[in-house]
């Protein structure tokens, strides 16, 4: 089986195919964590014989496996609610798969090329792993960023689950990745005393260390828990822009709303209300002033029509604060096709996929204050905003509880859902805070500062999520430092590798 995936050609291609696949299994719904291991070392494997031009293409294979069976629910949004053709949609969802594969194509051939040191497993191993997390970073960044599929998120229920607040979701795919490539190489290393030694501390230590700290507190309550009520509409999506049915929305949040026991804080989903701020003014106000007079918070979200810098009239997607809060915060990471359009002057109008309602939105700008409400400082994420670690750890360090408000009926009945439910979750571990999580048709959950869900509604259903949550102070040592240690780490591992490479004959 080894000699299958080691070996140039189609078989240890397929393999390599395959063994991406495995790592959406060890992510949710599926959870089955020790599949990321798996996965890793198989890929790690299949490099050790390769030319670099050879790595090129297995490395394309493992990334275009991963994303094929991870990311699959982009064709539920192109076909069912972007009008496209069953064959179209999935032209354009291979397509997208395809791209990403590159990344891992480019990361293979780095590695083969410059980094890969055949006698020397240990170095070997640190210098894979630290590539590895390089990759991941890599793609939070690119064109965007597309942040899915980390293998850090396999231990949100794993035994390195306590690593989060030390260095996030990328230290544990850095632990990962090295203990991987360490037990692939265990037998090159059985006659070489010191190395072996290195390699099993570095192999048993950090699992031990995650295992002692165990659900260690790391921020402390900012004060008194408040009550909660989060609204799921459950508006299908083929309807949520329909004129027809603006108003049956518009009734439906406020009488959910008014019907509903006192909670200090009110939140409804993205866009529950499918009008401009400006047009929605006076019945959000209605909304907003029979629960101040309550001493409530309502915190929706809203498209809002504002001037730039350059005094351009723009769209964006916003959240606001109103009743006994305030605040007004516009979405800076954007979703590619769903919210705006690259190369929208070629694009725009090819198909219906390219004019989706509300995909003209702008980005919001950098340093936005964070909402208020019930005199605690709240961080906001619009939906796609949540799984971009570092992006999250800067608002998140400023505030006491964490929001997010999003609407995945664009996902369907797949398991992109669930997926963005668990990089939410693994959010509030980072950062030791609790978190809100308010959807149109689900996952709506309350999740605490360990990650676990302690309320959850049932998706696609029309209710009311009611619960606590514990403002928090303090910061995790992710949120002091941020990913700033582990570049380092990773930069200095690569550079004595690549040099180490260079002196060999």
């Amino acid at each position: 089986m080894t000699s299958w995936i080691t070996r140039p050609g189609w078989v240890g291609n397929l393999l390599a195919l395959a063994a991406g696949a495995l790592m959406p299994l060890a992510l949710a719904p599926f959870d089955l964590w020790p599949l990321a291991l798996l996965s890793i070392a198989l890929h790690y494997l299949g490099l050790r014989q390769l030319s670099a031009r050879q790595a090129l293409a297995r490395g394309w294979c493992y990334g275009f496996g991963s994303f094929a069976a991870g990311t699959s629910w982009v064709y539920v949004s192109i076909h069912d609610f972007g009008a496209a053709s069953p064959p179209l949609a999935g032209f354009l969802t291979l397509g997208f798969v395809a791209g990403l594969g590159l990344l891992f194509a480019l990361s293979s051939w780095l590695w083969v090329r410059f980094l890969r040191r055949d006698q020397a497993p240990l170095t070997d191993a640190l210098a894979f792993a630290a590539l590895w997390l390089l990759q991941e970073a890599f793609r939070s960044w690119f064109l965007t960023g597309f942040p899915w599929l980390y293998a850090g998120y396999s231990q949100l229920h794993g035994p390195l689950a306590a690593l989060a607040p030390l260095g996030g979701v990328w230290l544990i795919s850095l632990i990962l990745a090295l203990s991987a490539a360490l037990l692939a190489n265990l037998a090159r290393m059985e006659r070489r005393p010191a190395p072996a030694i290195a390699a099993g501390i570095l192999l048993v230590g950090p699992w031990l260390t995650a295992m002692l700290l165990g659900q260690h507190a790391w921020t402390q309550p900012a004060g008194p828990p408040l009550s909660v009520a989060a609204m799921q509409g459950n508006v299908p999506q083929n309807l949520k822009w329909d004129p027809e049915q603006l108003r049956a929305q518009l009734v439906l949040y406020r009488d959910m709303t008014l019907q509903a026991e006192r909670s200090d804080l009110v939140v409804w989903p993205e866009t529950a209300v499918p009008l401009l701020l400006e047009q929605a003014d006076a019945y959000l106000g209605e909304v907003a002033g029979h629960l101040a007079r309550r001493n409530s918070t309502l915190i929706t979200g809203v498209p809002v029509r504002q001037a730039n810098e350059q005094g351009e009239q723009r769209y964006y997607n916003g959240v606001i604060a109103a009743g006994d809060g305030e605040g007004l915060y516009l979405k800076q990471k954007l979703v590619p096709f769903g919210e705006y359009v690259p190369l929208q002057e070629v694009l725009r109008g090819l198909i219906a996929f390219f004019n989706l309602p509300m995909s003209d939105f702008a980005r919001g700008p950098a340093g936005q204050p964070l909402l208020q409400a019930q005199g605690y400082r709240v961080a906001p994420y619009i939906c796609y905003e949540v799984v971009y670690p570092e992006f999250a750890a800067s608002l998140a360090a400023d505030s006491q509880i964490l929001l997010t408000i999003s609407n995945d009926a664009w996902f369907g009945r797949s398991i992109g859902p669930l997926q963005h439910l668990q990089m939410a979750q693994m959010r509030a571990l980072e950062s030791g805070r609790w978190m809100i999580r308010a959807t149109n048709n689900g996952v709506t959950a309350l999740i605490d500062p360990f990650g676990q869900v302690t309320e959850v509604l049932p998706q696609f259903e029309r209710a009311v999520l009611r619960g606590e949550i514990v403002p928090m102070q303090g910061l995790t040592p992710y949120l002091r430092w941020r990913g700033w240690p582990l570049a380092a780490v990773c930069l200095g591992l690569l550079g004595w590798a690549l040099l180490a490479r260079r002196r060999e004959p």
